[in-house]
């Protein structure tokens, strides 16, 4: 897909205010525009929370700030009739815990916008943030594992319904922090599950099928998925993805694309830093690329820039700073390699 370096978000914002996080989002000229997730508004709006509503014997503990089940009492056949009939309405985003989709859909958008962006969290980040009543994390649960993929899988094809309405084309990012724990002591999962699951929330998807994960992970076993876009944080390993260069090359090859987390979210860092020195690390993490034989061009055409991660742990003069950044970033790219237009 041609990209060609356009910005966009990753998806939480600190205000506790849905107008002006939106407000925020739809003032950035360029931006494929996204809807915010808003976690200072209380645990009802944290992204696990958020997506565990429709699970059976789910409990949200909002002082806590747990998400439990207790696996051994609670009754799925009114979930899985309604995943068995398709009733994909069942799954429709609760408006008490999703005020920044609300809000971004009840807006009018300008016509010229042409790609928007949504999401939901991973099948493996989310299992391991529900805990049965011994304090285990769900996924290991074979049957209650399935239960959490079917429930993002359905939540992921309702909110796509709902943007396709508005809007031509839709991009949903999957989030999966917890991927860079596979393969150590605090995540007994193999990556052919987590591939076979990724795949599954992923599955029936109009959409440009995307997976953001903050830290370190086994990027071509993840390119090796049904994604379209990976989205990784850049800022600080940019270096790992350089790595695997085949695998890049046949990702883009395949359409896929990268999307680079370049803009710190973290203020000593972004202080640290100008626009033109993170257009220079960014360049230099394409030359670590087409050193290795990747097209400089399909490269560029093929990139989205964001900030490494989502915003809703900064203060939100801060996060302002952190749009400002990234748009002159993005514009500082395509203006001296010769992308203009977009998607």
């Amino acid at each position: 897909m041609n990209w060609k370096c356009l910005p966009t978000c990753i998806g939480s914002l600190p205000h506790s205010d849905p107008k002006k996080a939106v407000d925020l989002v739809l003032g950035q000229n360029g931006l494929l525009p996204f809807w915010p997730q808003l976690p200072s508004r209380g645990f009802s709006e944290n992204m696990y929370a958020q997506y565990s509503t429709h699970l059976p014997g789910i409990h949200i503990d909002g002082v806590k700030k747990r998400i439990i089940v207790d696996l051994k009492d609670y009754d799925p056949e009114e979930f899985y009739t309604n995943i068995v009939s398709e009733n994909v309405e069942y799954f429709s985003c609760p408006r008490e815990c999703f005020s920044g989709f609300y809000e971004f859909i009840d807006r009018h958008i300008p016509s010229d916008v042409k790609t928007v962006k949504g999401q939901v969290t991973g099948p493996i980040s989310t299992g391991l943030q529900i805990f049965d009543s011994e304090g285990r994390p769900a996924i290991y649960d074979e049957t209650y594992c399935e239960i959490i993929r079917k429930n993002l899988n359905m939540m992921a094809r309702w909110q796509e319904n709902v943007l396709r309405s508005k809007f031509p084309n839709t991009i949903m990012f999957i989030d999966e922090p917890s991927l860079s724990l596979l393969g150590t002591p605090f995540a007994s999962i193999s990556w052919d599950d987590a591939g076979k699951w990724i795949n599954e929330v992923l599955s029936g998807l109009k959409s440009w099928k995307a997976v953001h994960c903050c830290g370190n992970t086994d990027w071509p076993k993840l390119m090796s998925t049904d994604i379209d876009i990976l989205s990784f944080d850049a800022y600080n390993y940019a270096y790992t993805i350089a790595l695997y260069p085949d695998e890049v090359e046949r990702f883009l090859k395949r359409g896929g694309s990268l999307a680079w987390g370049v803009i710190p979210n973290n203020e000593d860092e972004l202080k640290g830093e100008t626009v033109n020195s993170l257009i220079d690390r960014m360049e230099s993490a394409f030359r670590m690329l087409t050193e290795k034989g990747i097209d400089a061009d399909v490269l560029l055409r093929n990139s989205l820039i964001t900030p490494e991660c989502g915003l809703g742990g900064v203060d939100e003069l801060l996060s302002g700073k952190i749009f400002e950044t990234l748009l002159a970033v993005s514009q500082g790219l395509r203006d001296k390699n010769g992308l203009d237009g977009g998607p």
